[in-house]
């Protein structure tokens, strides 16, 4: 039994408790917001757990939002009546339904501290809130606003003069104006850039500037023309933001100003005057981007017969682009083909030869060196006969040569890279490796790889492949890389290079079932269609009295933070922006933050997209707390300490995340809460309730969890690179997976359908005669209870009775009923949405392959030995208050 110390003991040195899952935790770690939570007295012995199907009389099941965040406290008796309000007393609430309803208890879910986890503060009840009052509605980003509605709320927004909250997102809208104040927080200072996000179909498209007739901007720091910029002598000069200097304004750009509110009279009609994002189309044109694609044909991948699969689909895509309705733009598209085993062949598919021609690369170690050939690189409509021709011959080529010990996949990048360094273009390489992949000398799978200081040598890419990705960004050459014959490579994971290119890794398992290549066909047509930028240069500037100390995303690292260059960049891709200050701002004239993205499109225009996100800074911690979203700060953590695990142990990166939170809980109960409370009492800020089940969830994540044996290298690796890159809502949604009850068949067909709800991530949530759908941006999971009625079986699944379920990958059978139209309706929107085609995985209730969906259960312990939910929370109270006494 652990003791917990009296108010008289000393402080320090904190011991160590053994944690919920084992791992030993010292008591003194913080973080920012909360509600006031029961969780018993520190001055007091911690009571025994209760016996089993009993609560604890310290189970904290009432909440209520006090005067800067909210106050759970302890409940009275259960099935009581709790006592009515008196003013100076600390409020009481009874849950909701929402709240308090639970199915089953999981064994995984229970507290060994007597919590009832299901009156624990809900993520799932605070998206829920927020829709209610955003869903649909109008934000308007003016400067200085107060919180936007959260990621995961879909509403419009209507630029008033402030970037988008899609576009830029700030962890706090309200800034502490110092350096001392901001550390009092114990809040990372940061923002979230998405450059190319997406607008919804009903908001007003971003206006585009022709750079002639643009403002221009600071000559002296190079930030851009906003509506942050203070006009000074009648127009005649303004000033920036950034740097804090005068400029001149040219004479041709000259109008005066209105003499009121000191705002220029055109302001109305120059979008970069009065506006937060806009785009500048510049005069000087580019290359057009191409599309080069690398074949595999080593000995083999003829053995293997993907390759007639492979060339198929490649044909059927590249006929369907010059058909589809909008096909002009994709005729013009120059076109590459090249061929690999242990030499290149590329091919001349200029339209004045008779038949296509091959030049075999013989040398392959040094530096390639190609002939300056247009046909090498053909528009669609003008070379479809010719691919088509060596499509159709590549299945029947001749195995040479031993491959044995495999073939690089660095060989056709680098022969792909030389194309487009020849002919001075950017564009997308698309490479369909089959070969063995060749180790470099690690392990394939060792937990103590992840459990020491080693771990580093694990994530780091290695040198040649840092080397050949730095030489793609500067061509604008994105790679996407299918692997046909996937296997657990340990350190010779393929992906570094993909991923460093803004492109991505794709793994089958030999395209053996018709739902492999049914993926491999959505996946292809995805990576040809999506729309990037080619050659993207990031620009960060900040006002002056900030300077920018961090930022953290997929992306090659460069000499400074503020300055970051990518290959190619589609509209997920998000980047944490970490800020410092370096003296003190000023209260009157707030905080401008701006993201200048410099890209190339795939036609060849060059144009800059412009962000400025405007916001107040105050000097009272009540504030910053007040102005901060839980969603926010997750994605910032998530992204910063992924890039962490490059040079620094895990252990000790879970160890930083819970003594941030609980540093910040501890200042927030300091010096940011109103309301007095005891000290058996959490307090949360009311935007981050559920910032502590997110941050339990990212210690526990497969990345970051040491001694996880239950996953390879390979796929630590690639998902440490595929949630790098997702944006604040795809983040939330990956750290707290959205769990559906699909709806069983009504005894009356007439009923109208009851709107879907999502759930608590616990095994409580699950009833054995429900199904559920759950969905994280890369996994979809549908869950099948042992007593689910033999009509649901029959309208969903074709199948009589439980037992002829067969779990693992499925596809849903097209039938005739409202229940399977609209599952398939559901499943085929959450698809649309993901960043890649995913698997559809049937979960039996008690297969062995049940524990894939106990690791997405987030509140409850995960099978990998990371804390629950409502233990993490219990830790968290208890070291904060410490560090009070």
């Amino acid at each position: 039994m652990m003791d917990v110390p009296t108010a008289n003991q000393s402080r320090t040195p904190f011991p160590q408790w053994a944690g919920p899952s084992g791992f030993h935790t010292p008591l003194c770690s913080p973080l920012p917001g909360f509600q006031h939570l029961n969780l018993g007295s520190p001055s007091d012995q911690t009571p025994p757990c209760p016996p089993p199907g009993q609560t604890s009389p310290w189970s904290p099941y009432s909440c209520h939002p006090g005067a800067c965040g909210s106050i759970l406290s302890p409940p009275y008796v259960h099935g009581t009546q709790s006592p009515p309000y008196t003013p100076g007393a600390i409020p009481q609430f009874v849950p909701d339904a929402q709240e308090r309803s639970t199915v089953q208890q999981s064994p995984n879910a229970e507290s060994r501290y007597g919590l009832d986890p299901e009156l624990l503060p809900s993520a799932v009840k605070v998206m829920a809130d927020d829709r209610a009052q955003w869903e649909g509605k109008v934000f308007v980003s003016e400067p200085f606003c107060s919180l936007p509605p959260l990621p995961t709320t879909t509403c419009i927004v209507e630029d008033g003069g402030s970037a988008s909250p899609n576009a830029m997102r700030s962890t706090s809208y309200c800034v502490p104006c110092d350096g001392p104040t901001a550390l009092l927080a114990r809040l990372p200072l940061a923002t979230l850039v998405t450059p190319l996000a997406k607008q919804n179909p009903i908001e007003t498209p971003l206006p585009v500037c022709a750079e002639e007739v643009c403002v221009k901007g600071c000559r002296w720091c190079g930030a851009s023309m906003c509506a942050a910029i203070s006009w000074e002598d009648c127009g005649q000069r303004f000033y920036c933001p950034f740097c804090g200097k005068l400029t001149e304004v040219p004479w041709q750009d000259y109008q005066p100003t209105d003499g009121v509110g000191g705002a220029r009279l055109d302001r109305q009609q120059r979008p970069e005057l009065h506006m937060g994002s806009y785009e500048v189309l510049h005069a000087r044109q580019g290359e057009a981007a191409v599309l080069l694609l690398a074949i595999d044909v080593s000995a083999a991948a003829l053995r293997c017969g993907h390759l007639e699969f492979v060339t198929q689909q490649i044909l059927t895509l590249l006929a369907s682009l010059l058909s589809e309705e909008g096909g002009a733009s994709w005729s013009d598209v120059r076109v590459g083909l090249l061929t690999y085993d242990s030499r290149v062949q590329l091919y001349d598919l200029s339209p004045a030869l008779s038949r296509p021609h091959m030049l075999v690369l013989a040398e392959t170690e040094e530096e390639m060196q190609l002939p300056a050939r247009e046909g090498l690189l053909v528009p669609l409509r003008d070379c479809i006969d010719s691919v088509t021709s060596v499509l159709q011959l590549i299945p029947q080529f001749s195995p040479e040569g031993d491959d044995s010990t495999g073939v690089p996949v660095e060989l056709p990048v680098k022969a792909g890279l030389a194309v487009l360094q020849t002919l001075t273009c950017p564009g997308k390489l698309l490479v369909f490796h089959a070969a063995p992949l060749i180790e470099t000398g690690h392990a394939q799978t060792s937990s103590g790889f992840f459990g020491s200081n080693k771990t580093k040598s694990i994530f780091q890419p290695p040198e040649a492949a840092v080397s050949l990705a730095k030489a793609c960004v500067r061509q604008g050459c994105g790679v996407h890389l299918f692997v046909l014959s996937q296997q657990d490579v340990g350190g010779a994971w393929p992906g570094h290079v993909p991923y460093l290119t803004g492109g991505a890794l794709y793994s089958y398992n030999h395209l053996q079932g018709d739902l492999d290549r049914e993926r491999f066909s959505r996946n292809l047509r995805r990576a040809v269609q999506a729309e990037v930028a080619y050659q993207a240069e990031l620009s960060l500037f900040v006002s002056k009295g900030l300077r920018v100390s961090g930022c953290y995303g997929l992306f090659v690292p460069g000499p400074s933070p503020s300055q970051v260059v990518m290959a190619t960049l589609d509209w997920q891709t998000t980047l944490a922006v970490e800020l410092a200050h370096s003296s003190a701002l000023d209260e009157t004239k707030g905080v401008a933050i701006q993201a200048v993205l410099t890209y190339a499109t795939r036609a060849g225009e060059r144009r800059s997209r412009v962000h400025t996100l405007t916001l107040r800074c105050s000097r009272h911690l009540q504030d910053t707390f007040r102005q901060c979203q839980a969603q926010t700060l997750l994605t910032f953590y998530c992204k910063k300490m992924y890039c962490a695990v490059l040079e620094r142990p895990l252990q000790e990166l879970r160890e930083e995340l819970q003594t941030d939170l609980t540093e910040a809980l501890a200042s927030y109960r300091k010096h940011g809460c109103s309301a007095s409370v005891s000290t058996g009492q959490l307090v949360l800020p009311q935007g981050l309730r559920a910032l502590p089940v997110y941050v339990n969830s990212l210690r526990k994540s497969e990345v970051l969890l040491p001694g996880l044996r239950t996953s390879s290298v390979h796929q630590r690796l690639q998902q440490r690179c595929q949630v790098l890159r997702l944006d604040a809502s795809a983040s939330a949604a990956h750290f707290y997976p959205l769990l559906l009850p699909l709806p069983m068949s009504p005894a009356n067909h007439d009923e109208p359908s009851v709107p879907l709800e999502a759930l608590r991530c616990s095994g409580a949530s699950l009833h054995p005669g429900g199904v559920y759908l759950m969905h994280t941006p890369h996994t979809l999971l549908l869950w099948v209870g042992a007593r689910v009625p033999a009509v649901t079986l029959v309208e969903l699944f074709n199948v009589t009775c439980f037992s002829s379920l067969l779990s693992g990958e499925t596809k849903l059978p097209v039938l005739d009923n409202a229940s399977s139209v609209g599952v398939r309706s559901l499943v085929h929107a959450l698809d649309s949405e993901a960043p890649c085609a995913r698997e559809l995985l049937l979960v039996k209730q008690g297969d062995a392959c049940e524990e894939l969906l106990q690791r997405h259960l987030v509140e409850d312990k995960s099978p990998n030995g990371g804390a629950s939910y409502a233990d993490f929370l219990y830790h968290l109270h208890v070291n904060s208050v410490r560090l009070l006494q």
